[in-house]
């Protein structure tokens, strides 16, 4: 807490440092202006022509060209001054308005030496840092567009042959039936993701948790090791649970859909009779849930992404998945004041949710 307050403090001395700067620099052009008025009067004064001068009107006419010519004479040196400092900020401009027509490629550079101050720096960093995600974003959401549209496509494309094929009169029970079975699920796979992409506005349009009630959170996981029952039998899952009973105080139905995305996670990506493991450890105001799989290791840039809107680290669609569902979870627990993470351990990719036992209203 000491640290960030002390950086805060130091953001505060670097602006304070600007605006005394230019302070400083409209201080210089006011006395300039005066300078060059009081310049004018010593002239006129030493040539003798004010002292001539008997008619009061023509002596203030002279006063009235004398402050006409400071005022120009100041315009033009702030104007001269102003082109420095404002060099900067007019490269700041160009950058956000190149933002702003789309081109996320773009990144400040400035070309003058005021630009070096800790200010326009700190700016500057900042600025290119939200050009980066933007442009982060940009080509996940493009990647998104194409993967979904690969996923979205392929299951209409197999109802539409199948459903064709079902107009074929000679087809025996057994296909008809066959065919059958693969339209339920392929329909149910469109259904699936459907319903992903509706979760996902949902939650993040969340801002408040509502439905609070308390219930057993180990068999909240249980039941959803059971409803995945179909797809972890098939690959012969060896299945390691370890939880004691634990209550919590959360939104039922929000915490059902992590634990169901992780465990359908953890079995899509193990291997063919391997092991996904889940347990629960308890410290003095949270849990931890870690739910984990043999398998292929997850790389570092991977850790950093996964949890973004539609990334996908198996690129080559042999599973099915739309990069939504880890999105869903992080929301989730950011909106039940928790974390995510994943790391590998052990030989196997480990995600670890932490949430309070108890709401914090």
């Amino acid at each position: 807490m000491k640290f960030f307050v002390n950086m805060h403090s130091e953001k505060n001395r670097r602006r304070f440092s600007m605006t005394v700067t230019f302070s400083v620099i409209v201080f210089c052009v006011l006395l300039a202006a005066v300078a060059c008025g009081a310049l004018v009067l010593y002239i006129l004064t030493k040539a003798g022509v004010i002292g001539g001068f008997n008619d009061q009107l023509s002596f203030g006419a002279l006063l009235s060209a004398v402050f006409a010519f400071s005022i120009v004479t100041g315009a033009v040196i702030s104007l001269l001054i102003a082109l420095v400092p404002l060099r900067p900020v007019n490269e700041l401009i160009m950058h956000m308005n190149k933002l702003a027509a789309g081109d996320y490629k773009s990144r400040v550079v400035y070309t003058s030496n005021i630009g070096n101050h800790k200010v326009f720096a700190e700016i500057k960093d900042s600025l290119n840092k939200l050009a980066e995600e933007l442009e982060n974003t940009e080509m996940l959401r493009s990647d998104f567009i194409n993967n979904f549209s690969h996923e979205f496509k392929t299951p209409i494309v197999s109802i539409a042959g199948l459903a064709k094929l079902l107009n074929n009169a000679s087809l025996s029970e057994e296909e008809r039936s066959k065919y059958l079975g693969a339209i339920e699920e392929e329909s149910r796979r469109l259904s699936a993701m459907a319903t992903n992409v509706l979760s996902l506005t949902k939650v993040e349009n969340q801002s408040i948790l509502t439905e609070i009630t308390e219930f057993n959170l180990s068999e909240q996981l249980r039941s959803c090791v059971l409803l995945l029952e179909d797809k972890w039998s098939k690959k012969n899952v060896n299945l390691e649970i370890d939880l004691d009973e634990h209550m919590i105080e959360a939104n039922y139905e929000l915490l059902k859909e992590v634990w169901i995305n992780l465990v359908d996670n953890a079995v899509k990506f193990t291997t063919y009779r391997g092991t996904v493991a889940i347990s629960i450890s308890d410290s003095s105001d949270t849990y931890k849930v870690s739910i984990g799989n043999t398998g292929d290791l997850i790389s570092e840039e991977d850790k950093s992404k996964i949890f973004s809107k539609f990334y996908q680290i198996d690129k080559s669609h042999t599973t099915h998945g739309n990069g939504i569902g880890l999105a869903i979870v992080k929301r989730i627990v950011e909106l039940h004041g928790g974390k995510t993470n994943v790391e590998n351990k052990d030989g196997m990719v480990v995600f670890e949710i932490t949430v309070p036992k108890k709401h914090q209203s």
